[in-house]
C-alpha cells in the first residue's frame, strides 16, 4: 500500500473571477446586479419615454423584417412552393401590417372587420384568406365578389355559401378547416370539420359536387404556442392522407395545404425555467418536421404549402415603457437587536410577504392581455448598483386582479424609473382594452433607426366618438 501524502494544491483558479463570480453562475442564486434594458434598436429608452410618454409600445420594424426573413428562408429553402400569409388578429396596426405585406406576405383575416381593413391597405381580394367560425353573409358576399380564399368552417356556412355562388359563371375556389388529433392537448375542436371521424371527407365531398365551388385548400390550425415541431408532422401526415384519399376517390388533387400558424415566440409560460431559447425550438425544426413529409411526395403531386402565422413573427418585435409611479411594502432594515436570526431573516426576503417590495407601475393588466399566461421579461432602463430582491408589480388600475407580475427580482427602484416588458407584440394591442385609462401611444423604430408615432395617445373624443346622447338628457344639462 502505498502511504504518500500529497497535500492539496490550491490555483489560482479564483482569482481570475471576480467576487460576484459564485453568486451570479448559481442558477439559484439572484445574483448580484439586475439587468438592464438601456436601448431599442440604438435608441435609449429613457429617451423614447420622455419623447412619447409613458406607457408607451415600442416596436422594432427591423425585429419585424429580420423574423420575417428567417421564417420564409426556413421554409422555402427546403420547400420552395410555400407562401405566407400575415394573421391580422394578432397585430392590426397597420403599420404593423404594411411590413408584412411589403415582404410578400398575404392577408388572413377572421372577421368582417379584418377583411375590411386588408381592403383598405390595398390588398387584393386573391390575396386574403377568409377564417373564422362566423362570417357575417355580407361579408361572405363580398368575399366571393372579390375571389377571396374562403375556408369553410362548418355545415351552416357551406350550405350559405352554396347559396351565394349558384349565380357565378366561374367556379370559386374554397378552402375548408379541418381540426385533427395531432398528439397535443387540447385539441382544438370548435373550429372546422373533424378528420377522424369523416366529417371533413364528407365535406369535401359535397364541395366537389358542386360546379360552381373549387376544392382549393385543406387548412389545419393544430394550436398555439406549439412546443413540439413532431405535431405538426403528424398534422401535415394527416392532411396528405385526406388529400390522397380525395385523388384517389375523385381525382381531384387538393392544390394547397395550409399548416396555420401557431409557431412560438421566444417567450415562457409562467412557472417554465429559461432562458426562452433553450425551451422554444427554432423555426427550422418546424420547417423540417413538415416538409419531411411533403418532400416525400413525387414532385408532380406536391401542394403548395401556406403558413398564416402571427405571435411567431410580431412578439418579440413588441415592447411596453412603463414607469414607476408609487412604491408599496418596503421592507425595513433589519435592527441589530433584531430577535431574527440571520438565516430566518434571508428566508424572509426569499419567501415571505414582508421581504417583497411593490411597484405600482402606470400599465396594467388593460394593456397586456397575454399576461396571465406569460411570464415577460421587465428590465430597468438604468443600472442600479444594488442586489435584486423579490417584488410585486401591480398596474394602475382600481382593481385587486391588476397585477403585471406577482414575483419577479428587480434591485431597489424609485418613482420615475422606466421599465421595458418585452415580448408583448402580439395581441396586447388587438385586445388591449379602453378601460380606465387611454390606451398609450405606439412607436415603431424604423430601419434607418428614427423612432416614428405609428398610433397616438387615445383621447376623450377618441372614446366618445361612438357615443350618442338621447335628447332627453342632453337637455338636462
Amino acid at each position: 500500500m502505498n502511504f504518500d501524502y500529497f497535500p492539496p494544491a490550491i490555483s489560482n483558479e479564483l482569482g481570475r473571477h471576480s467576487l460576484d463570480a459564485a453568486a451570479d453562475r448559481n442558477f439559484l442564486a439572484r445574483g448580484t446586479h439586475a439587468p438592464t434594458l438601456f436601448e431599442i434598436d440604438g435608441i435609449p429608452v429613457a429617451s423614447l419615454v420622455r419623447k412619447f410618454g409613458s406607457p408607451l409600445f415600442v416596436f422594432s420594424e427591423h425585429g419585424l423584417r429580420e423574423k420575417t426573413r428567417r421564417m420564409r428562408e426556413a421554409f422555402t429553402s427546403r420547400y420552395e412552393n410555400t407562401r405566407f400569409a400575415w394573421s391580422y388578429k394578432t397585430n392590426y396596426l397597420g403599420a404593423i401590417c404594411e411590413v408584412f405585406h411589403s415582404e410578400g406576405w398575404m392577408a388572413e383575416v377572421v372577421s368582417d372587420f379584418e377583411y375590411e381593413k386588408a381592403r383598405r391597405h390595398g390588398v387584393e381580394g386573391r390575396d386574403i384568406i377568409f377564417n373564422g367560425p362566423y362570417k357575417p353573409r355580407a361579408a361572405l358576399e363580398r368575399a366571393i365578389s372579390e375571389r377571396a380564399l374562403i375556408q369553410i368552417d362548418n355545415w351552416d356556412e357551406l350550405s350559405l355559401i352554396e347559396e351565394l355562388t349558384a349565380g357565378l359563371e366561374q367556379p370559386l375556389d374554397v378552402g375548408i378547416r379541418v381540426w385533427l388529433d395531432a398528439g397535443i392537448q387540447p385539441v382544438w375542436s370548435k373550429f372546422g370539420f373533424a378528420v377522424e371521424n369523416g366529417e371533413a371527407w364528407r365535406a369535401a365531398t359535397r364541395i366537389l359536387g358542386n360546379r360552381k365551388l373549387r376544392l382549393h385548400t385543406f387548412h389545419s390550425h393544430i394550436g398555439t404556442y406549439i412546443l413540439e415541431p413532431g405535431a405538426y408532422r403528424v398534422a401535415a401526415s394527416k392532411l396528405v392522407a385526406l388529400r390522397e384519399r380525395i385523388h384517389r376517390e375523385h381525382g381531384h388533387l387538393v392544390p394547397c395545404l395550409n399548416l396555420g400558424g401557431g409557431f412560438p415566440s421566444f417567450s415562457l409560460l409562467h412557472g417554465m425555467p429559461g432562458p426562452a431559447e433553450a425551451v422554444v425550438p427554432p423555426i427550422e425544426a418546424y420547417a423540417d418536421a413538415i416538409t419531411d413529409v411533403l418532400n416525400r411526395l413525387p414532385a408532380k403531386c406536391r401542394p403548395e404549402l401556406r403558413f398564416e402565422s402571427g405571435r411567431h413573427l410580431v412578439d418579440e418585435a413588441g415592447y411596453l415603457l412603463t414607469s414607476v409611479v408609487a412604491i408599496k411594502g418596503i421592507r425595513e432594515p433589519l435592527a441589530v437587536n433584531s430577535d431574527l436570526s440571520s438565516r430566518s431573516h434571508k428566508e424572509q426576503l426569499l419567501l415571505g410577504e414582508e421581504g417583497r417590495t411593490s411597484y405600482v407601475l402606470d400599465a396594467g393588466i388593460n394593456l397586456l392581455y397575454t399576461a396571465a399566461w406569460y411570464q415577460m421579461d421587465i428590465l430597468p432602463a438604468r443600472q442600479v448598483n444594488a442586489p435584486p430582491s423579490p417584488s410585486r408589480l401591480y398596474g394602475p388600475l382600481c382593481m385587486a386582479i391588476d397585477v403585471v407580475r406577482y414575483t419577479i427580482d428587480l434591485p431597489p427602484l424609485k418613482v420615475g424609473d422606466v421599465l421595458s416588458i418585452h415580448p408583448v407584440g402580439a395581441y396586447n394591442i388587438a385586445q388591449s382594452m379602453q378601460f380606465i385609462a387611454y390606451r398609450p401611444a405606439v412607436v415603431m423604430i424604423g430601419i434607418d433607426g428614427e423612432p416614428e408615432l405609428i398610433r397616438a395617445r387615445e383621447a376623450l373624443d377618441d372614446i366618445e366618438r361612438p357615443e350618442r346622447m338621447p335628447a332627453h338628457l342632453a337637455k338636462s344639462r
